[in-house]
């Protein structure tokens, strides 16, 4: 029996008949017709959790264009306003329709029916078993009925109408707006797309984790920052360093000790006793004031501190164990002339503006001291302990990946590494030298290596280092900068020296033979897709734009991070891919639930429409699509054996 024989032997299991096979041919046929579904995409959340639940819940403006599709201008801009905030927000916003005296029986009932039709237009693109699966089980049937509703069908009318009185009369009515408004944030959006950076600076990454773990569909294209915790949970004791700095420097320690349960007391301790006169002016701690507790900023400051100083060591440590990652330049502890109080870098000496390490021994400053050594091995332990943060990591790893194409979109978080002349870049991983895509999947590789390597230590902490190598190397494409200069911005003053220079790639984005390149090595067709990634905020007040190369490429990193606010003058950008085209979308700041509920406001600013298609995209333009077709042929081959008895029907 040949390779065909047995493949059709396999499939005839699934579908044993002419009629089977004939009715899975008539079903995946059709699919391919719908409208293709709308993809989300968004990138560098920084554990901002209020401005991308935000987000999620308006699907960055397509809840409201749903709202405009179904009621054009039969309905004001006030009622829509209401509707879509009620959509976004049922519980907060019921709660304050009741507080405000509406007649509630009409209003339930004009509102189930708005919610009804809105549902039933964000439904058409889809065939009704998967609406089906989207429907909450404990009112399934009855919103199935709903939705399908068919105007003008006289022998029904009463029936729906009693439907709703009774949902109404028995005081479900709150639970059904609460159902539908879900449902429709469901099927409005079909496919999100993470580009990175999830984690640091924003004080809530964990529940941005609980919440996608729980999302319909998605997918993660790693940031620099999400492969530094990966490696954190892998046990890497510089990762771990570099997570726990971070979380100091933006008042998050928190996050590490009630979000995941990490216990801090060991190097709250160790800070206390190591820096008890020294003030820790220069780590002071970057806080939000609604969420920051100032009563522990003196203790935050000198732990901030005393992570710092174990970062450089252990990264010194890795730097000389690894001289084929190149970064003998970060190399700074032992260029700084403790009497003097300054530190030679590229032959000039600069004055060190901190001048206190007593945890640092001039003749091997890499080395930890034993209370040193005692705190990375308790916090450790923490980390590969943390339940939760390990089945973070793993969702990270199993729906998560450097770079991904999809449905014509290339995305990744960083860049792909430049020479000046717009050529790739190479890059060494061992012997070997790298570029463009190959470099990609080797530093992937190496990823899941050093999480899930079993037995080979060696090769495991290979990987591990190769994760901190992706968090902070000038050759990763997912950090692309010249250098990370952390110990510069802390203890030099001078802004040439703090500078981190981005990659070439920046630069050369905008011209055409760049683009084309990196997608045809990416095995992408250059005429008809899109580089999409984030990881450099847009300064739009400088004049800067995310659409590159006549929106062949788009930067979508517009500042979800307060942090970043100040520079980019918006708080991020969104991107949404429909049937019709692809939409850029500008976002204000959030600031509460309550606000937005009371203000009804979608806190997106504006939209760019980047491209514009003629003929409606349908499923069979997409990766699905091909899926299915290939298995339309498959299925077409077996419906022939069938019917020249080359294999029986069961």
């Amino acid at each position: 029996m040949n390779h065909q024989e047995k493949y059709l032997k396999s499939l005839s299991d699934q579908y044993p008949s002419i009629a089977e096979a004939s009715t899975e041919i008539i079903n995946l046929s059709s699919i391919l017709n719908l409208p293709k579904g709308t993809e989300h995409f968004v990138s560098d959340i920084h554990g901002e959790y209020g401005q991308f639940m935000h987000i999620l819940h308006n699907g960055s403006g397509a809840i409201r264009r749903k709202i405009n599709d179904v009621y054009g201008r039969t309905l004001s801009k006030k009622d829509k306003k209401q509707l879509a905030t009620l959509i976004y927000y049922p519980e907060q916003k019921l709660k304050l329709v009741k507080e405000e005296g509406e007649n509630m029986d009409d209003w339930y009932r004009v509102t189930l029916n708005r919610l009804i039709h809105i549902a039933a237009k964000s439904a058409s693109k889809y065939t009704r078993s998967k609406v089906r699966k989207a429907l909450p089980k404990d009112y399934a049937y009855v919103l199935e009925e709903l939705i399908y509703e068919k105007e003008g069908v006289y022998d029904k009318e009463e029936y729906y109408s009693e439907i709703l009185a009774t949902i109404i009369r028995i005081g479900r009515a709150d639970h059904f707006i609460v159902a539908l408004g879900n449902l429709i944030q469901r099927l409005v959006i079909d496919h999100l797309h993470i580009v990175g950076d999830i984690f640091d600076r924003g004080s809530s990454p964990h529940l941005i984790m609980d919440m996608l773990m729980k999302y319909h569909s998605v997918d993660i294209q790693w940031g620099n920052h999400d492969v530094l915790w990966m490696g954190a949970a892998s046990g890497h004791p510089a990762c771990i360093a570099n997570v726990l700095r971070l979380s100091a420097r933006y008042g998050n320690l928190d996050t590490l000790e009630e979000g995941y349960g990490i216990n801090l007391i060991p190097l709250a301790s160790f800070a206390l006793k190591q820096y008890e006169e020294d003030e820790c002016k220069v780590f002071d701690i970057h806080y939000d004031e609604a969420t920051y507790n100032a009563h522990d900023l003196e203790l935050d400051r000198k732990m901030h501190k005393a992570i710092a100083i174990i970062q450089f060591k252990l990264e010194g440590q890795l730097i000389k164990r690894r001289p084929e990652f190149n970064m003998d330049s970060r190399l700074l502890l032992d260029k700084i002339d403790y009497e003097n109080g300054s530190i030679l870098v590229n032959g000039v000496n600069y004055p060190l503006n901190d001048t206190n390490f007593p945890t640092i021994n001039p003749d091997d400053p890499y080395a930890l001291t034993v209370e040193e050594e005692e705190v990375m091995k308790r916090i450790r332990q923490s980390f590969l302990n943390c339940e939760k943060l390990q089945e973070h990591v793993r969702f990270l790893f199993t729906h998560g990946s450097l770079y991904l194409r999809f449905n014509s979109n290339l995305l990744y978080h960083g860049c792909v590494p430049l020479n000046e002349d717009g050529s790739f870049r190479k890059v060494y991983i061992g012997e070997k030298a790298y570029t463009g895509k190959a470099l990609y999947d080797i530093l992937e590789q190496h990823a899941r290596i050093g999480y899930y390597a079993q037995g080979d230590e060696e090769k495991k902490l290979l990987g591990q280092d190769m994760m901190w190598y992706i968090w902070s190397s000038e050759d990763s494409p997912v950090y692309g900068k010249e250098k990370m200069a952390t110990f510069e911005r802390y203890f030099v003053d001078d802004k040439n020296l703090q500078e981190e220079r981005k990659d070439y790639y920046y630069q050369l984005i905008e011209r055409e033979d760049v683009v084309e390149r990196i997608l045809l090595d990416f095995g992408m067709d250059k005429d008809q897709s899109h580089i999409i990634n984030g990881h450099m905020p847009v300064e739009l007040k400088k004049g800067e734009t995310p659409v590159k190369c006549n929106g062949r490429a788009l930067i979508i990193d517009g500042g979800f991070s307060k942090a970043y606010r100040g520079r980019t003058g918006i708080a991020g950008y969104t991107l949404i891919y429909n049937s019709w085209g692809l939409r850029l979308v500008s976002h204000e700041p959030y600031s509460s639930i309550e606000d937005v509920v009371a203000q009804e406001s979608d806190i997106h600013s504006e939209f760019i429409v980047v491209e514009q298609v003629h003929r409606r995209k349908k499923v069979a333009d997409t990766d699905s699509g091909k899926v299915l077709k290939e298995k339309i042929k498959d299925l077409e081959v077996l419906l022939e054996a069938y019917k020249d008895g080359t294999l029986k029907e069961r």
